[in-house]
């Protein structure tokens, strides 16, 4: 175990962030202009939080007597959470004017969300597990329905809240079935003796109500009910949000629950459920966008089946397919945020300007706007050299290698059909002419996020080796 000192400093992420809110919360209630600093101080603190993770990779060590670990793999998910949370807060400045929902609490509610998250990737043990989770999904919750004059924000909230809540309850059984199968709820327990637990029915249910749970918080098939409603009626910043770093924490914990069998060689008794949750987000997610023409639905959709390609991973449960994964989750959180960021910039007041016919013409608008959307659009739906190509292409590399050729196949048909509702978007830029009048007001800070999102993908598609040795060091 490691000193105290030493501790401290391993832990300095999780300090700084809940040092933030603390800060945050003060700035709010007594500084006349807090709406000016805030965002800028929210910022300052996700980007140290981020560049911080990377500087500390290499330092994996469990601290708090096993309840956590620090650097290593949560740290890789440290950065994603809090660059992808930095790049939204960028894009809520101007945003939420327009929206009409400036409130204080929205800053403090993401960084909370943020430090949910970090707690979620770092457990080592159930409860821990837990108490993240809870802490980003209330924030969830409310940031879904922040605008609360409006009835669309409101029903989104309230469907989230139901839902997210029936969730949990699983989750909370499942954890309680486990600690009656084990006698206690660390993970590194569950780790050690896996093989032997796995005999036991009721470990094996309360296993199986976890995933579940879970399957409910990446939003796979049939668990996804929620998602359409909650991200066409959340706030765009917040759902590019939920839909990325959301998702990301929850297959962070996945992995954890999963690690005995890539790092145990453990018998992968789950393979079947994620093998049927996989199969089925991908075609679902994939064939049911095509029908949407509002755009946030379409993305929601689109969430589904890219659920389904990263469940490939876990249902392949090799080292490279966790690798896989979150080097997935790393530039889909820079695909879709930039995705939902353009959005935003085209969407007038009262939720209007959010369907196709409102892109028509976008290259005439703004050039630039509609090449960063067509990056994204083409990343999504996998097309080389973008990264989003390389996420997909590990990923099925892997489910190959352990004799997963037809769950792989699905993807690649999946991401086939995909092509047409992605190219749908760059085809009404560029070949269809405005119907639409309406005068483009592009914020410089939201612009700012975009290009940022457009060069990360850009990046890792053309040297995506980078990316993935950092993570295959760290996940071995």
């Amino acid at each position: 175990m490691p000193s105290n000192n030493h501790e401290y400093f391993l832990l300095l992420p999780y300090i700084v962030i809940g040092i933030g809110i603390v800060l945050s919360t003060l700035i709010e209630l007594f500084v006349k202009n807090s709406e000016h600093i805030l965002p800028w101080f929210t910022i300052a603190l996700f980007s140290f939080t981020g560049l911080y993770s990377i500087y500390s990779l290499n330092e994996n060590v469990v601290v708090f007597g096993g309840m956590m670990e620090a650097g290593g793999r949560p740290a890789i998910f440290n950065f994603i959470f809090n660059f992808g949370a930095a790049l939204t807060v960028l894009l809520s400045i101007d945003y939420l004017k327009k929206y009409g929902a400036y409130f204080g609490e929205y800053y403090i509610l993401i960084q909370s969300s943020v430090l949910g998250m970090m707690i979620m990737a770092s457990a080592k043990d159930l409860i821990m597990v837990f108490m993240g989770l809870e802490l980003m999904s209330i924030c969830f919750y409310i940031l879904a329905g922040i605008n609360r004059k409006k009835l669309s924000a409101n029903e989104a909230s309230m469907k989230y809240f139901l839902l997210g809540a029936f969730a949990t309850g699983f989750i909370v059984y499942g954890i309680a079935l486990i600690y009656g199968a084990v006698g206690n709820t660390s993970i590194q327990n569950i780790f050690e003796n896996y093989v032997g637990y796995s005999s036991n029915i009721i470990f094996i249910l309360g296993s199986l109500l976890l995933l579940v749970g879970f399957s409910f918080k990446i939003a796979a098939f049939p668990f996804h009910m929620w998602v359409p409603d909650v991200y066409q009626g959340s706030a765009t910043t917040v759902s590019g949000l939920m839909s990325t770093t959301g998702k990301a924490a929850a297959f962070s914990v996945l992995i954890i629950l999963l690690s005995a069998v890539f790092g145990y060689h453990a018998p992968n008794i789950f393979l079947p459920y994620f093998a049927v949750i996989s199969a089925c987000s991908m075609l679902f997610g994939s064939i049911v966008a095509i029908s949407q023409n509002n755009m946030k639905r379409m993305l929601a959709y689109s969430s589904i089946a890219h659920a389904g390609y990263m469940a490939i991973g876990l249902a392949a449960g090799n080292s490279y397919s966790i690798a896989g994964i979150i080097f997935y989750l790393t530039v889909y959180t820079f695909m879709n945020i930039g995705a939902f960021a353009v959005i935003s910039i085209i969407e007038g007041e009262n939720d209007s300007r959010t369907d196709l016919n409102f892109v028509a013409g976008l290259s005439k608008k703004s050039p630039v706007l509609a090449v960063c959307l067509s990056l994204f659009m083409f990343g999504l739906a996998g097309i080389p050299p973008l990264a989003g190509f390389f996420g997909k292409y590990y990923i099925f590399i892997a489910a190959i290698q352990n004799k997963l050729t037809w769950l792989a196949l699905i993807g690649v048909l999946s991401s086939l059909i995909s092509i047409y509702f992605y190219l749908r978007v760059v085809v009404l830029m560029y070949f269809q002419e405005s119907t639409e009048n309406f005068k483009l007001q592009i914020s410089p800070y939201s612009l700012t996020a975009v290009i940022i999102c457009a060069i990360f993908i850009i990046v890792f598609g053309l040297f995506p080796d980078t990316l993935m040795n950092v993570i295959i060091s760290v996940v071995h």
